[in-house]
């Protein structure tokens, strides 16, 4: 009898022993399964720039802050109306259209350039005005191999987004003046900074019609026109094809008036090539003319390349204001 209630608790102890075990297998699994679940990396937040609060601080106008006392700019810097600018969002090189502000910066003669200056005073004053830092880092060769070419200042003045570059990137969001995207790079001989203040492309082009060039003609004596030709040729494209028509219908609005065709180029390259290429030019128009009916009796054209620029060619904005064709009225 005693050794039947032996053998029984001995059971009980092992069956239980057995359950117990199992237990804390299953808790084992249930604590894994929890470590690898808070181990999961969570998924990073993209950039929107709705998460950016306004800033009510007053900024001033554009560029919006001086430099550091005792750095200067160390030439002249990029300063374009309507450009566009690479900066890092998420560490891809995206672009931004604006007003931009582009710089190499150094130290004022006798002084030392830190880097640690240029980079404190910078962050602090931005951080004073509510701006908001969304990159400080490298982007990689493969992103800098991908976007580079795409650039079309990439090289010029303040250039920033190569891939072993340290850049530190803030945003100003604005209900008066708009987004303001300020980016820059330091090491200890000299900084960069870019400056875009973000503005929608505004169209300013217009067609040029006979009414304009015949109250041009009647008030100034003169047209003055920018018909688009082939590279390097005197073949008229498409759009301009469509201002020699308008000549044409200026010209048979008015059947006494007589023109002469001027063609005028920049500075760039040889000047008698380029004499030679407004003189083709020149009769290129002329030629198209008489194919729209009007007589040749009426027309001269000749060429005058670099010989009498509107504006000084010390810009690529002036050097494109420079070529032009000139209608000019013959008493």
């Amino acid at each position: 009898m005693k050794k039947g209630i032996l053998l029984l608790a001995l059971t009980s102890m092992i069956f239980s022993c057995n359950k117990k075990s199992e237990g804390d297998q299953n808790t084992e699994v249930e604590t894994e399964q929890v470590s690898e679940k808070n181990n999961q990396p969570e998924t990073e937040k993209k950039f929107n720039i709705e998460d950016i609060a306004f800033s009510n601080a007053s900024i001033g106008d554009f560029p919006f802050f001086t430099l550091p006392q005792g750095l200067t700019q160390q030439n002249k810097p990029l300063e374009k109306k309507f450009d566009v600018c690479y900066f890092p969002i998420d560490g891809i090189m995206t672009p931004f259209e604006g007003r931009l502000y582009k710089a190499n910066i150094t130290s004022k003669p006798g002084e030392e350039f830190s880097q640690r200056y240029f980079e404190k005073s910078l962050e602090d004053y931005l951080t004073s005005v509510g701006a908001v830092k969304v990159f400080d880092g490298k982007i990689s060769s493969e992103e800098y191999d991908r976007y580079n070419k795409q650039d079309p200042n990439k090289g010029d003045e303040g250039d920033i987004g190569y891939a072993d570059e340290q850049i530190k990137f803030y945003i100003i969001r604005t209900k008066d003046k708009g987004n303001i995207y300020v980016q820059f790079s330091a090491n200890n001989a000299a900084g960069k900074l870019n400056i875009l203040q973000e503005e929608a492309f505004k169209q300013t082009i217009t067609k040029v019609t006979a009414d304009e060039i015949a109250k041009d003609l009647a008030e100034k004596g003169k047209s003055i026109l920018y018909i688009n030709f082939d590279v390097d040729k005197s073949t008229i494209l498409p759009d301009g094809k469509e201002i020699v028509k308008e000549i044409a219908v200026a010209l048979k609005e008015n059947s006494s008036l007589k023109i002469a065709i001027e063609g005028h180029t920049d500075n760039s390259g040889n000047a008698a090539h380029n004499k030679k290429l407004s003189d083709d030019r020149a009769k290129a128009v002329l030629s198209a003319l008489t194919t729209q009916g009007i007589d040749q009796s009426r027309l001269s054209a000749k060429g005058f390349g670099a010989e009498r620029p509107l504006v000084p060619n010390d810009s690529e904005s002036n050097k494109a204001k420079n070529r032009r064709v000139e209608l000019v009225k013959i008493k």
